[in-house]
C-alpha cells in the first residue's frame, strides 16, 4: 500500500486539468475530492488520465480501479469539510485505524476553495 499511495500521488501530480484535494486510500477504494484547473477537461477524461499515469508507475498487474467509479458533486449548500470529515473516519469504522489522523494513506495535494 505504501507504494500504491506514493504512486497515486506522483499519478495526480502530472494531471494538473484537475487538482485533487483531500483524498483517502482504503484497501478497496478510494475517496478524493477534486476541483477543475483547465475546464476544457471533463472530469472523465482526467481520471481516464491519471488512471494511465498510474498503470505505467505502478507495476502491480492486480491493482484494477472500478470500472464506474462513483462521482458525487459538491453544491454549494454543502459543506466540504463536513464531508471530507466523514470520509476520513473510514479507517476507523472498518477497524483499521484507532483514530482517523492514524491512517497513513491520506492527505491533501491542494487547498481546494469552494
Amino acid at each position: 500500500a505504501p507504494a500504491m499511495h506514493e504512486n497515486l500521488r506522483a499519478s495526480w501530480q502530472s494531471a494538473q486539468a484537475w487538482l485533487v484535494g483531500y483524498y483517502l486510500l482504503m484497501p478497496d477504494h478510494l475517496h478524493l475530492f477534486c476541483a477543475p484547473h483547465d475546464a476544457s477537461f471533463t472530469l472523465e477524461k482526467w481520471v481516464t488520465f491519471w488512471e494511465r499515469q498510474f498503470r505505467r508507475l505502478h507495476k502491480d498487474p492486480n491493482a484494477r480501479w472500478q470500472p464506474h467509479p462513483f462521482h458525487h458533486r459538491l453544491r454549494r449548500e454543502e459543506s466540504y469539510g463536513d464531508k471530507w470529515n466523514y470520509v476520513r473516519e473510514n479507517p476507523g469504522r472498518n477497524g483499521l485505524a484507532q483514530n482517523a489522523g492514524d491512517w497513513p494513506y491520506q492527505g491533501m495535494m491542494n487547498s481546494l476553495r469552494w
